[in-house]
């Protein structure tokens, strides 16, 4: 090995290489450390609440020290330790499964992580800034508001889950992608492993909801700095509309956080059981299913609002509807147990206790999913005991499973079992004392979000128990990460598939190269891996026969950026329909209709000129380019008009503060004019690098690519235009 050799690997794998990286490996590793980071700061926070509840009528902190701090735990077991935590597997394994050399976008991909710790310091910078947000991380209105928080705790919360949000949605478009697009040859639809189908899934709703959740926080950024009143009721804005924006997000973000988890769960359950998994069809039709509900069950959070008799029945049959394909889930994860080879590595005991600790919150849930239960214990601990089953007993014992399981994948080293399964117990006992006997004193009628309470029967006994169970849990936390810093240093080597394995990342050196494999071995059935040693099924298919080339990359990733844009625009419509077409109306407003006419048929015109470019380009005359100019000059006379009309409502009085009508009016709008200015540098930039042969074979996927985010730009503001202008004076 040459001197230039040696320094160039030492150079690779130093410091700065990993801030430099854009290998889906090294950014996976950096997302997972950047989670288990903010994991221990959120886990700080709870023990704080813990210590404040143990007795009755305790001073540890003060009320408000106590809001922020259960705030800021939400928030970043939510954003900066859940969603993070997926990323980070997903990036790893993704590729590694699906036989590809790297995600498809390696440098959004990068993008992508760096906002995490951006938005997570922004967020934590709150505390020396003033004060952190202190509104729960549901910020519900008109707690958020600026009349009754004044601080900038809230400002900070909103900017940084729109970083984050921005991240997660980049994130999610390149997994599906690669998902879509780079599968080895043979790697078919129905031969996908089941954390594959888990992601791909997670991908979607995460594209769908985290729009509505910017819409919502959009909007209540305007409300406090442009003094809007979106969510104000005493300006004739709605508090409870902020509810069903906040919860169309959050209850498939529920899902967001659990089906990775499932993921992982029917990855190492037929591992350790020996056998293939019970019903792989139900496991991922069941997984489809679940992302279609998920989006319409969002209300069961708001039954105690007053919605009606109706809305109540209809969220609550959703909400039990989707427990049935949980269930389904529940079943084959355990039929795959029944009669296997069972070995109890502590990747195994965690994806047991997942499975216990899942159903006991699954069931309280379906408890909550009927109003009348549901207007008895809301906004009690018991809904604090069920969610905490839901997500620390299923999420997180579910990324607790996958570290014991691809920890030797991507460090070469084992973890140590002993120590494994010292953690696994001392979790099991901490968790279910922190947070079981909190059904109790829910029942029992002790509210949430309270810093203290009285001496009541039951309740000391009770809090003292979780608090000491919390303990119990944080110092399992411990013992797994010197688990983790031991293993490192000195554990046993692992080769390349230390379980036996079957799916693909099994097939790479551990840890992998940067290129992944030096071959994908022939992929003939869902367990390609068993395939090599004991031969293919009778009935596989040669990899030729297995499918059709995959869509462009470009083409799927512009897709879902408008699926996603798409969510964003229905959610600001909604808010001016509500507001205009309803109880709160405030007047049309003096809006030119003649002229608005005028520059949306320049809009429209620009589709048709770039249709005409797209053709020209298919065959092949030099008159694309000039047909993208005339585009162009389209959207910029519609953006012109746009302006006009603008200044003529400012100079009448009208601003965003004026009414609902003009807050609603310019933010959807001004959030449109900017989709076109944003399209505008896209076709500028196409435009000059097709001049200039900068696209060479790629031009065709790339104009097409720019065509699909201009003709929707175009169709949003017909609706706009039908709803805003149109639509008022029918």
């Amino acid at each position: 090995m040459t001197l230039e050799t040696i320094e160039a690997e030492a150079e690779e794998s130093g410091f700065v290489s990993w801030v430099t990286t854009v290998d889906h490996k090294r950014i996976g590793i950096m997302y997972i450390l950047t989670a288990g980071l903010f994991f221990v700061i959120a886990g700080l926070e709870s023990l704080i609440m813990r210590i404040q509840l143990a007795v009755p009528n305790n001073d540890f902190v003060s009320a408000e020290l106590y809001n922020e701090v259960f705030t800021m735990h939400g928030t970043t077991m939510v954003f900066l330790v859940g969603m993070p935590l997926i990323a980070g597997f997903a990036n790893y394994l993704v590729p590694l499964m699906i036989g590809a050399r790297d995600v498809a976008f390696p440098r959004l991909n990068a993008f992508s992580f760096w906002l995490v710790p951006f938005g997570g310091f922004m967020l934590h910078f709150s505390f020396m800034a003033g004060g952190a947000p202190n509104a729960g991380w549901f910020s519900y209105a008109p707690l958020s508001e600026l009349p009754y928080n004044s601080g900038q705790g809230v400002d900070y919360w909103i900017l940084s889950l729109l970083v984050l949000g921005v991240g997660s949605i980049g994130s999610a478009i390149n997994i599906l992608v690669t998902i879509v697009t780079l599968r080895a040859p043979g790697l078919t639809i129905p031969r996908l492993p089941l954390f594959i189908w888990m992601i791909f899934v997670t991908a979607i709703l995460t594209i769908l909801a985290i729009p509505a959740l910017n819409a919502a926080i959009v909007m209540l950024l305007i409300d406090r700095q442009l003094e809007a009143a979106f969510f104000l009721p005493q300006r004739s804005g709605s508090a409870v509309l902020w509810q069903h924006f906040f919860w169309v997000f959050g209850h498939p973000e529920v899902y967001i956080l659990i089906l990775p988890a499932f993921g992982m769960i029917s990855e190492i359950i037929p591992v350790f059981s020996r056998k293939p998994i019970f019903g792989y069809a139900f496991v991922a039709a069941s997984t489809c299913a679940i992302g279609v509900l998920s989006l319409g069950v969002w209300a069961h959070h708001m039954f105690s609002v007053g919605m009606g008799h109706g809305p109540d029945l209809f969220f609550t049959a959703a909400s039990l509807l989707i427990a049935v394909p949980t269930g389904v889930k529940v079943f084959n994860w355990s039929a795959t147990m029944v009669g296997g080879r069972l070995q109890f590595r502590s990747a195994m005991l965690f994806a047991i206790g997942f499975l216990v600790e899942f159903v006991i919150g699954g069931l309280s849930g379906v408890t909550l999913a009927a109003a009348p239960i549901d207007w008895q214990v809301t906004d009690s601990y018991y809904v604090v005991a069920h969610f905490h089953y839901v997500l620390f007993g299923g999420t997180v014992f579910g990324m607790m499973a996958a570290v014991y399981y691809w920890f030797p994948k991507m460090s070469g080293r084992m973890l140590n079992e002993r120590l494994g399964k010292v953690h696994f117990w001392l979790t099991i006992v901490g968790f279910n004392m922190t947070f079981f006997v909190l059904h109790f004193v829910g029942l029992m009628g002790m509210p949430r979000r309270v810093f203290t309470y009285p001496d009541l029967p039951g309740y000391t006994l009770i809090n003292m128990t979780a608090t000491i169970g919390a303990f119990v849990l944080g110092v399992s936390i411990l013992v797994m990460l010197y688990n983790v810093w031991t293993s490192l240093r000195h554990g046993e080597k692992a080769g390349d598939n230390p379980w036996d394995a079957w799916t693909l990342e099994w097939a790479s050196s551990s840890p992998p190269p940067p290129h992944n494999f030096e071959s994908v071995p022939p992929i003939r059935s869902r367990r390609p891996l068993f395939d090599l040693i004991h031969g293919a099924p009778d009935d596989a298919r040669p990899a030729a026969e297995a499918e059709s080339s995959p869509p462009p990359a470009p083409i799927v990733s512009v897709t879902a950026f408008i699926a996603s844009e798409t969510a964003f625009f229905i959610m600001l419509i909604l808010a001016f329909v509500v507001y205009n077409f309803y109880s709160f109306g405030d007047g049309p407003g003096p809006l030119n209709i003649e002229r608005a006419g005028v520059f949306t048929v320049a809009l429209l015109a620009s589709s048709g000129t770039m249709i005409m470019s797209e053709r020209s380009l298919r065959k092949g005359s030099g008159a694309a380019t000039w047909w993208l100019i005339v585009t162009i000059l389209l959207g910029v006379t519609f953006l012109g008009g746009q302006a006009w009309e603008y200044t003529d409502l400012f100079t009448g009085g009208v601003t965003l503060e004026s009414s609902l009508f003009a807050s609603t009016f310019f933010t959807l709008t001004g959030f449109h004019g900017l989709h076109v200015f944003v399209g505008l540098i896209i076709l500028t930039i196409v435009s000059l690098l097709r001049r200039n042969g900068g696209l060479r074979h790629k031009e065709g996927t790339i104009v097409k690519a720019a065509g699909y985010y201009w003709h929707f730009v175009d169709v949003v503001w017909i609706f706009v235009f039908s709803i805003v202008y149109l639509g008022r004076i029918i």
